[in-house]
């Protein structure tokens, strides 16, 4: 029983995706992830490189490990006995982790371990939903306007939303060659009113037939009108054209507001996941 850590992304990939595929709305971010290292390469989130591993016992892979730095680390469900190798696996590279997602269970068990290891502290840093869609309820009556597929043509408006909806939801904006990459396949949804784009949705790739909503934004100008609701029902009908058999989205458990409306359009809670982050014991006592 161990843990093999790499920087091999093809490798990584040949050996893990039996294993997230299985689950491909639960591990519909990694899935993601892997899907663009693949396609642009390791730094594409970042300089420093990805961490990437597998728990194997006895040949079989059980558990995963997924994190582009800065971004928080990933795993799959883990093993009891996986937990405590990982984070001893993980302590060369402890500069670069500050966070993990996971379910509550693994966060907090990984958390834990973490702590015995380096000395920090953690805590819980969000909440989050993952809803798939049942049958599809758009409002009635949808707002005016109407729903367009951004094209190659609208990178600075690209640019400006996913920069918008970085900085109000305290993420970092995606790499611009994932934003150019998201225009050219067509996974940006927009709501138009009189030729202004009104609120915007991005769709992910297609994995094992899951397509993920996400990052839908309406300028605070534009809100409480509806754009929301209407610009996400036109991305979930897009993914089905797409051959989506299966739509899922994240929401933050803090903003009733998105979970209330995504439960509206015929949205069912799935799992819920939680951020804890990581700081040093030293600044933690501050």
């Amino acid at each position: 029983m161990t843990w093999t850590l790499t920087e091999d992304i093809d490798a990584f990939a040949a050996i893990v995706t039996p294993l997230l595929s299985a689950e491909p709305e639960r591990y519909t971010v990694p899935l993601s992830v892997l899907a663009a290292l693949i396609s642009h390469g390791p730094n594409l989130y970042g300089p420093d490189h990805p961490v990437l591993g597998w728990w194997s016992q006895d040949g079989v892979v059980g558990a995963a490990v997924l994190q582009t730095p800065p971004h928080p680390v990933q795993v799959t469900r883990l093993p009891a006995d996986a937990i405590a190798p990982l984070a001893a696996a993980l302590t060369a590279r402890a500069d670069g982790i500050t966070q993990i997602l996971a379910s509550e269970r693994d966060a907090t068990a990984f958390a834990q371990a973490w702590a015995r290891a380096t000395g920090q502290r953690f805590g819980v840093e969000m909440r989050q939903r993952l809803y798939r869609l049942g049958e599809l309820t758009p409002p009635d009556p949808m707002p005016a306007g109407e729903a367009r597929v951004a094209t190659p043509a609208d990178i600075e408006l690209a640019h400006f939303l996913d920069e918008a909806f970085a900085a109000e939801t305290g993420q970092r904006a995606g790499a611009r060659a994932l934003v150019e990459g998201r225009l050219r396949a067509g996974q940006l949804m927009l709501w138009e009113l009189a030729g202004q784009t009104v609120s915007a949705a991005g769709l992910s790739g297609l994995v094992s037939g899951v397509a993920r909503i996400g990052q839908v934004y309406t300028p605070p100008e534009h809100r409480n009108q509806g754009y929301g609701a209407a610009v996400t029902v036109a991305a979930t009908r897009l993914a089905f054209t797409y051959g989506a058999n299966s739509v899922i989205l994240f929401t933050n458990l803090a903003n009733p507001t998105s979970n209330a409306l995504y439960a509206r359009l015929g949205y069912q809670p799935v799992e819920d996941k939680v951020v804890i982050a990581f700081r040093p014991a030293e600044e933690a006592a501050r």
